[in-house]
């Protein structure tokens, strides 16, 4: 069984950054399609970013272009968002996705979550 489990979350003040990881456990482990996705509460939840397994192709939400950043480490089974410059707005959960096929922008399409990790960013 796959299990993904994110960590990195926490608070900070705006203009700070934070890293979150996401460790791949189980198999199989060959996504084609790692992604983030945010959910703010009283909100829907958001696609922030995805990354083929190549690592060549990625895609971000326009909030998010210019200050944060996703990778892939596959001898690590581990995917990352480096995010930079963050505001209250990006206050959310951060959850982690997989699946085994393209990229896609709606959160139905994967097949594999983690537990969420909590981001908060003060004014």
């Amino acid at each position: 069984q796959v299990q993904l489990v994110e960590s990195g979350g926490g608070s900070v003040q705006s203009g700070g950054s934070l890293r979150l990881s996401c460790a791949v456990s189980g198999h199989p482990t060959n996504f084609y399609c790692m992604a983030w996705f945010r959910q703010a509460p009283g909100k829907e939840r958001e696609g922030v970013s995805c990354i083929t397994r190549s690592g060549l192709s990625t895609a971000y939400v326009d909030s998010v272009k210019g200050r944060f950043t996703i990778s892939r480490d596959s001898a690590k089974n581990t995917l990352y968002l480096q995010m930079t410059s963050l505001q209250p707005e990006d206050t959310a959960t951060y959850y982690c996705a997989a699946r085994y096929m393209y990229c896609s922008a709606s959160s139905y399409a994967f097949d594999v979550w983690g537990q969420g990790t909590q981001v908060t960013v003060s004014s």
